[in-house]
């Protein structure tokens, strides 16, 4: 599992590859500054080298330029796709001093925001995914409390009972696992990301 720790967020992901393919059709990039946390979760289409390369050109120009605003991000994710196979993506980032989220998603992957006073929130993401094609984004803006937590995850997931999940003072790497274990899926690449904000 990849690991992030800082005074204001703590993060894990877990990925698998489809079985019998090398290389992982998700991809994902985050990052804590002083100010927010960015993350993107990308999910190229299909499996194996061409899935690959989608995902792995929108985490890398999400990388490149993180401080940009979501609806930007999601516009230079989807102008990188182009001439390639596509793609659906999340990209979020947490505004640490307001705290507040800011969503936008083209595809098949869920996000759950669970509020410490206990309100799970599932935004729908806007169907189809990105390749370059004029898109329509909606972006959306959510406050948070201390000790929220988050859920990200690929279509390769199914997860259920989230709000159960996700409820609690179960230790982060505790969640991971149950994750992991319980849902694991060789026919598809699987990833999540779940984080919570201190």
């Amino acid at each position: 599992m990849t690991a992030l720790a800082d005074s204001n967020i703590q993060v894990l992901a877990h990925q698998t590859n489809k079985q019998g393919k090398t290389l992982c059709g998700d991809s994902y990039f985050f990052l804590s500054t002083e100010e927010y946390f960015i993350c993107v979760l990308a999910d190229g289409l299909g499996s194996g080298e061409y899935a690959n390369e989608s995902s792995e050109a929108v985490a890398d120009v999400i990388r490149n330029n993180h401080t940009a605003d979501v609806e930007e991000l999601m516009e230079l994710a989807n102008k990188v796709l182009v001439k390639k196979r596509g793609a659906a993506v999340c990209v979020f980032k947490v505004d640490y001093a307001i705290k507040s989220i800011k969503y936008s998603c083209v595809g098949n992957i869920r996000f759950f925001l669970y509020t410490s006073s206990g309100k799970l929130t599932y935004p729908l993401p806007v169907t189809g995914y990105l390749s370059g094609r004029p898109q329509v984004y909606n972006t959306q803006t959510f406050a948070y409390e201390a000790h929220s937590k988050f859920l990200v995850h690929s279509d390769g997931y199914n997860i259920q009972g989230v709000k159960d999940l996700l409820k609690g003072f179960s230790p982060l790497r505790n969640i991971a696992e149950t994750i992991a274990e319980k849902y694991n899926n060789s026919d598809d690449d699987s990833t999540f990301i779940v984080g919570s904000l201190l």
